[in-house]
């Protein structure tokens, strides 16, 4: 029976999270600047821009983040370009799905969310590294989520399989996700690598996001949405603060909350944890390169 405790606990550290947020947001004005991953949403972005600026060169890449070989052939497609990269900005993510698993046989919040995302930045880190420079880092941008505070990571059971959550497989993701950006960015500091990496929490997005929630959550969130939740402009502003802002320049390592540096869960500081997790996320992906 005790089996069964960690998906309750995952359910409700989940909810109770999501209620901080919404009293947050109520309080506060949401940061805001002036300014999918689906191909043909991504296509239609890419006609709108060069449409409204007529100047410059943008391009749509498909990358499909539940699948290994796709970020490969993604990142093998990218450096024949022979472009530099100065903003990696992982933003792609599920959020509260059935269970399902990946081509790759991953539990799909922790394959897609994480996984995908760890695997790109490794294999792009090289040609980030060789695009910045001093006073002109190049940057990484990771969005997280306020629930990783009630995330757990489970190492000797990353995909859920003992016992499925869908809640606490997403939370888990985000926390991996922060894990990830803390213990990167020490080894480029070590290093002395002209990049950052900074993770992002952009609020309660109203977004399709949330069409996996529970029918009670559903109708409990209709009625607030509108008032309550960020735009999805609201949502991408404190990203895009992380990837151009002048004052963020040659510093990582934060958690970027509403426009302002916050503090991240303990676990989330964990350099033992950080550093299990990457050993063990560089073994699912073997070889890395």
């Amino acid at each position: 029976m005790w089996w069964f405790l960690p998906c309750i606990l995952g359910f409700i550290r989940l909810y109770l999270d999501g209620v901080k947020v919404l009293l947050y947001q109520l309080f506060n004005r949401s940061f805001t600047l002036p300014a999918g991953n689906e191909e043909q949403e991504g296509l239609a972005a890419v006609k709108k821009i060069r449409e409204e600026l007529n100047q410059g060169k943008v391009e749509f890449m498909y990358l499909d983040l539940a699948s290994l070989t796709s970020v490969r052939l993604f990142v093998q497609r990218y450096r024949a370009k022979g472009l530099p990269l100065h903003v990696l900005v992982n933003n792609a993510g599920v959020m509260l799905v059935p269970e399902r698993r990946t081509e790759d046989g991953f539990e799909l919040h922790f394959g897609l969310n994480y996984l995908g995302h760890f695997l790109l930045t490794i294999l792009l880190l090289d040609v980030l590294k060789k695009s910045g420079k001093p006073g002109k880092f190049s940057r990484i941008v990771i969005m997280s989520s306020a629930t990783h505070y009630g995330g757990r990571l489970t190492l000797d059971d990353l995909q859920g399989r003992v016992c499925y959550s869908a809640h606490g497989a997403y939370a888990q993701s985000k926390l991996a996700l922060l894990l990830f950006s803390y213990h990167l960015q020490n080894l480029l500091w070590v290093r002395g690598d002209p990049v950052t990496v900074n993770a992002v929490d952009p609020g309660m997005v109203d977004t399709a996001l949330y069409g996996n929630l529970s029918s009670l959550a559903q109708l409990a969130k209709k009625p607030f949405a509108k008032l309550l939740f960020r735009t999805p402009a609201e949502g991408a502003s404190t990203a895009i603060y992380a990837a151009a802002a002048s004052e963020l320049e040659g510093i990582g390592g934060l958690y970027l909350y509403n426009g302002r540096k916050t503090e991240s869960s303990a676990l989330s500081y964990d350099e033992r944890l950080q550093n299990k997790l990457w050993k063990e996320s560089r073994n699912l992906v073997a070889p890395v390169v």
